[in-house]
């Protein structure tokens, strides 16, 4: 008595596919540290689609304070609108852009509740790339709320006494400021992951401390106690070096330093602060 032969049958056709995809060509090498990172910036940018209150409040934000501000008080306090606007026009800029940073911690806090944050920790890629992506993103949209304080500033009237380099180096030191900001936000995220109680933490910081300033009025009109208050406010500096370079006054070195140092220390601390955190998280 003989046994049968196995019965064969034929693999489907795509059966292999995979192994095929899989053996072709070389393996991909771990993209690096700029490539994930700007990979991650492009993902920031493109959820403003499915959150467009930030680019709206981007935007809105400096021509309300910078249109409202200098009709109704420029008269009072300066004499003229014009001559009010070249005050309050490089203060709205620095008090905008502080204010909108709260936005960039905002995302990463929502990353965090709703998993993609684990997600993106698990892949093969420098595990700074997350954060460091939003932060090209949150670069982009300060630049964006600049344009549109200077181009309005400029159809109002604005003409800056320091020129296009002037304005050039006003902005820069602002969204330098920003950046720094946006590293304190980032760790306040990881610390106080919910998207809510994190936006009242931030307004509650942010506040004060940008209408606590000489953004809109010298503050020899001031109470003593406030007065002392608004001379270390890092807000009032950097409203002070915008205002130094775009208008070309005098004392344009001692603000600029002070906003750079106050830059650099947010930096230095927030940044290793907010890697370490990221790193840790469980």
């Amino acid at each position: 008595m003989t046994i049968p032969a196995a019965i064969t049958r034929p693999a489907p056709a795509g059966a292999y596919q995979i192994d095929i995809l899989l053996t072709a060509g070389p393996p991909r090498r771990r993209p690096g540290a700029l490539a994930a990172s700007a990979t991650f910036g492009r993902r920031a940018v493109l959820k403003i689609k499915h959150d467009p209150k930030q680019l709206v409040e981007s935007a809105a934000m400096p021509v309300l304070f910078t249109v409202l501000f200098t009709y109704l008080f420029g008269g009072a306090i300066s004499g003229s609108s014009g001559t009010y606007l070249e005050f309050l026009l490089p203060g709205t800029l620095s008090m905008t852009i502080t204010i909108i940073t709260m936005y960039g911690g905002a995302r990463l806090a929502q990353d965090v509740t709703s998993g993609a944050f684990d997600r993106f920790r698990s892949l093969s890629i420098w595990r700074g790339a997350f954060v460091l992506g939003g932060l090209l993103s949150d670069a982009g949209r300060y630049l964006f709320a600049s344009t549109i304080v200077v181009v309005l500033g400029l159809v109002m009237g604005y003409r800056p006494e320091g020129g296009a380099p002037g304005v050039l180096a006003g902005v820069a030191v602002v969204v330098a400021f920003a950046l720094s900001l946006s590293w304190l936000w980032a760790a306040v995220a990881l610390l106080v992951p919910d998207s809510a109680v994190f936006m009242a933490i931030a307004n509650v910081v942010l506040i004060p401390l940008s209408f606590a300033s000489n953004v809109f009025v010298q503050p020899r009109t001031m109470p003593g106690w406030l007065q002392a208050f608004v001379d270390v406010n890092p807000i009032s500096h950097v409203a002070t070096a915008a205002r130094d370079l775009m208008n070309n006054t005098s004392g344009t070195g001692g603000a600029v330093a002070w906003s750079l140092i106050a830059t650099a220390v947010i930096t230095g601390v927030c940044a290793p602060l907010t890697l370490h955190l990221y790193g840790k998280r469980d």
